[in-house]
């Protein structure tokens, strides 16, 4: 048994991966870009977000997740994601896409009032079940990253940490990464207590984040 703080989530059994394999082999279609608390969706079936600086490999995550290319639209351009972004996923389920953090140069007002709308919905949505950080695998957490984990400890919405882009490392240098990521999630009473390592292009971790994905209740 792993008796690390936040080990690496197990590949799912049989029954829990065709769950995922399932839900996911539904269709997955875009419903709206919200920009305001009163153009949220009904709150009528579960819901996912994920969460994610600029460049972390958000985008490509969901569309590798939903098997749809493009659905998840990637921009370098900053301040370009300025809304959330709502996908059903088959009948059960939305995936939220919420607008990347960490751009440098960002005008204020647009910062200030993407942290306005993150924190009324994290805080507001009865439905939402689970968010997804996602942490790129070469820096391990940043400072940006540590505020995003403070608001939804605020908020009491659990969270975990996806690792992405876990091709990208040598094998010699992933401990120390994980080291300090685990070490970086020990002070946020939110995190749950599992890691997920991924790799949109590679495919690795997929199906363990869609089994998780169709397991929550």
């Amino acid at each position: 048994m792993n008796t690390l703080p936040f080990p690496l989530a197990d590949e799912p059994d049989e029954i829990s991966a065709e769950k995922g394999r399932k839900l996911f082999a539904g269709e997955s279609t875009f419903v709206k870009g919200v920009v305001a608390m009163s153009g949220l969706p009904p709150a009528d079936r579960l819901e996912v977000c994920f969460a994610g600086r600029s460049n972390v490999g958000k985008s490509s995550l969901i569309n590798a997740l939903t098997g749809t290319k493009g659905l998840a639209r990637a921009s370098n351009t900053p301040g370009r994601t300025q809304e959330i972004n709502f996908f059903t996923q088959g009948p059960e389920r939305y995936l939220v896409d919420l607008p990347g953090y960490g751009y440098a140069n960002a005008p204020l007002d647009v910062v200030a009032k993407w942290q306005r709308l993150l924190k009324q919905y994290l805080s507001g949505r009865q439905n939402l079940r689970r968010a997804f950080v996602l942490v790129d695998s070469r820096h391990g957490v940043k400072p940006v990253d540590e505020e995003i984990m403070a608001l939804l400890d605020s908020a009491a919405v659990t969270f975990q940490c996806v690792m992405t882009k876990a091709d990208k490392v040598k094998a010699k240098d992933r401990e120390g990464v994980l080291e300090q990521v685990r070490a970086a999630l020990s002070r946020h009473p939110a995190a749950y207590p599992e890691l997920v390592l991924t790799s949109s292009e590679k495919g690795d971790g997929i199906s363990t984040l869609r089994s998780i994905v169709a397991n929550l209740t």
